[in-house]
């Protein structure tokens, strides 16, 4: 009926012509502002970047997958197999205090914290490791299915990264899944979330490959802030490094710590216009 309508309007009266053609014109605007989504026109993605505040030496060494700050005690989960550890650092001078070796074939991944139990996830193995915070003595373990990339504690659940688009929500007392929530940036699906941290009700990730960090609303999904943060290191700094990731925020001064994979420094930052 449409296409019929349409083409019978070639043969009207020109001023009958024009006047469709308005109609016509308007109805196809009011359509196209319908089909947008409502929060791309009223919420748009703000644009932020890094302002460093302080620089801290960094273990070159350490693969870093996790970052943790629990009352001014930093704790970091490294990576590659062989080559994995949970740590506790020492900010100031990045020095070791602690350390426990996570045997092969395991490749350590994110951390989070729930009491007094540190959370150390594993890329392709499906294990969680359980250690206490305060001696690093494992006391079990949670299983899982699929890739474990990013984890961050919200109140009694914890939110769990794959590399895809998705985020996995979990409870704190078992791991089992509880929901599973679609990132988008501007209405497109929005994947490479790796590293994560929970500040209130919202989740901020690293994007593997990229010098950016997104802000995402655990409600809608919706990449609220994409945070650039490029050239962190000098070029000779560069040099033998990998991708940014590691991201904790400390809620003394609202600011938040960075790295990277082997990198040798850790900053400190706010993420400002």
């Amino acid at each position: 009926m449409r296409f019929r309508a349409l083409a019978s309007c070639t043969f009207a009266a020109p001023a009958l012509r024009g006047t469709l053609t308005f109609v016509l014109a308007l109805v196809v605007g009011v359509s196209v502002v319908a089909q947008q989504p409502a929060n791309q026109k009223t919420h748009p993605v703000e644009r932020l970047r890094v302002e460093v505040i302080r620089s801290y030496p960094h273990d070159r060494g350490a693969f870093t997958q996790g970052l943790l700050l629990d009352n001014g005690k930093l704790f970091e989960s490294t990576g590659l197999v062989g080559q994995s550890s949970l740590r506790e650092v020492e900010l100031a001078t990045g020095r070791v205090v602690r350390r426990v070796s996570v045997p092969a074939p395991l490749f350590a991944e994110g951390l989070a914290l729930v009491g007094d139990t540190v959370v150390q996830l594993t890329w392709q193995h499906g294990r969680a490791l359980l250690y206490n915070k305060d001696t690093f003595t494992r006391t079990g373990e949670f299983s899982y299915k699929g890739e474990g990339w990013g984890l961050c504690t919200m109140g009694d659940q914890f939110v769990m990264s794959d590399g895809s688009a998705n985020l996995t929500f979990r409870r704190a007392k078992d791991f089992s899944v509880i929901r599973t929530l679609a990132v988008t940036l501007d209405g497109q699906r929005f994947d490479q979330l790796n590293e994560l941290e929970c500040v209130g009700s919202d989740v901020y990730a690293n994007v593997w490959m990229k010098d950016i960090i997104v802000r995402i609303d655990t409600k809608s999904g919706r990449v609220t802030q994409h945070i650039d943060a490029p050239n962190l290191l000098s070029p000779i700094e560069r040099q033998g490094v990998d991708v940014m990731n590691g991201i904790a925020y400390d809620p003394s001064d609202r600011t938040f710590l960075i790295t990277g994979k082997l990198w040798p420094r850790l900053f400190r930052v706010r993420f400002v216009k």
